[in-house]
């Protein structure tokens, strides 16, 4: 065999096996997205439930619940963050199973669950919980140019 057939043989297999990537990656109308918003996720929870997920919203005020005898913590997400005066909306209520949540996990932070939903009206059972650090660089209301 030439060293010519080799190569050529083996960037054939490359490329076949890259093309057979992302034919089975992208059918489907797959998405990339990390996470689905919470409002998304509750209208397509009766398909997804049972069904790995990573879910983003805000931590509901007041609604952190830790037990630690059943080593969990129980909360609420909503969709929109509290400070910004709206309805809350419809919650998700939040079973993590483990006493061990990140340091910026407070009420009002903003935090994607990566779990499953058992069924349609249950909790969101997560195994990750994932609080964003706030930017330290957004102006406080009323701060500013122009205020």
């Amino acid at each position: 065999m030439t060293k010519g057939f080799q190569i050529a043989g083996g960037a054939t297999l490359v490329a076949i096996l890259v093309g057979w990537y992302a034919v089975t990656n992208l059918e489907g109308g797959a998405s990339f997205a990390y996470f689905q918003h919470l409002a998304e996720f509750q209208t397509r929870a009766p398909e997804l439930a049972g069904r790995d997920a990573r879910v983003h919203g805000y931590v509901a005020p007041g609604s952190i619940e830790r037990d630690v005898p059943a080593k969990q913590v129980r909360f609420r997400v909503v969709n929109d963050p509290p400070h910004a005066g709206g309805p809350p909306g419809l919650p998700l209520d939040v079973v993590f199973w483990s006493l061990e949540t990140p340091d910026l996990f407070k009420d009002g932070a903003e935090v994607v669950v990566e779990g499953r939903l058992a069924s349609a009206g249950g909790p969101f059972h997560a195994d990750k919980v994932l609080a964003k650090c706030p930017s330290k660089f957004e102006a406080a209301p009323g701060e500013g140019p122009g205020a």
